[in-house]
């Protein structure tokens, strides 16, 4: 164990000046994943366990509980269908009802996709400062041996050049994991949208199916001039 941490301190202190914002990203990316992954496991819960209590409210049609059930839940799918039921107030059209849920749903998904975009950027600063770490090392590594005495030349170049790949091995070493995170945080707040989506549809298509609303477009009155420019 020793060993181990003697190897990364003897790391970081060969790796030069562009460790340390190299560590600061990692730090920040890491608190961003864990934050973010803590949130889309909540809700997703809070989604199955208010989905789970809402359906046996809508095989009942009973809109009043449900819309008193959506107003006492905050999930996130609540929210969405709750916009269906008060757009069933207005009109019993299902496209009409559709559209206000969908509206709902592009309220909604900002919450999920918030800050996970910054991970794909963190890792692109790890690896830009790990090669600007290695173009400084470099340069270094030759202004010094140009001007030290030959006996030293190899040490200097040796030691400069070692500062040169710990800052890209540090920068690559951070990037990779980022980019992980980044692609397993996308993959869950896709899952959590497309079961919000399919329990939209679930009840659309059961509250079809019980008459509480129906399908078609809906019938515009008037002639047919006026028809034609509502359908635009």
């Amino acid at each position: 164990m020793s060993d181990i941490y003697s190897t990364i301190v003897k790391f970081f202190q060969e790796g030069g000046l562009f460790i340390y914002p190299i560590s600061i990203v990692l730090a920040i990316g890491l608190i961003i994943s864990l934050e973010r992954w803590l949130f889309l496991s909540r809700e997703k819960a809070r989604n199955i366990k208010a989905f789970d209590s809402f359906l046996p409210l809508l095989r009942t049609s009973d809109l009043e509980k449900m819309q008193l059930y959506t107003r006492e839940n905050t999930a996130p799918i609540t929210r969405v269908i709750g916009c269906g039921l008060d757009m069933m107030k207005v009109t019993k059209h299902r496209a009409d009802v559709e559209h206000s849920m969908s509206e709902g749903m592009l309220e909604t998904m900002p919450r999920f996709e918030t800050r996970t975009g910054y991970l794909s950027v963190l890792a692109n600063i790890a690896t830009l400062l790990g090669l600007l770490g290695t173009i400084i090392g470099l340069i270094g590594a030759f202004t010094a041996v140009a001007s030290a005495d030959p006996a030293e030349k190899s040490s200097l170049l040796s030691a400069s050049i070692s500062v040169a790949m710990n800052t890209t091995a540090f920068g690559l070493i951070v990037a990779i994991p980022l980019l992980a995170f980044h692609s397993l945080l996308q993959n869950k707040t896709a899952a959590i949208i497309g079961s919000i989506e399919m329990a939209a549809v679930k009840f659309l298509n059961i509250m079809t199916y019980n008459k509480a609303i129906y399908a078609g477009a809906p019938v515009v009155e008037g002639t047919p001039q006026e028809a034609e420019a509502a359908a635009e």
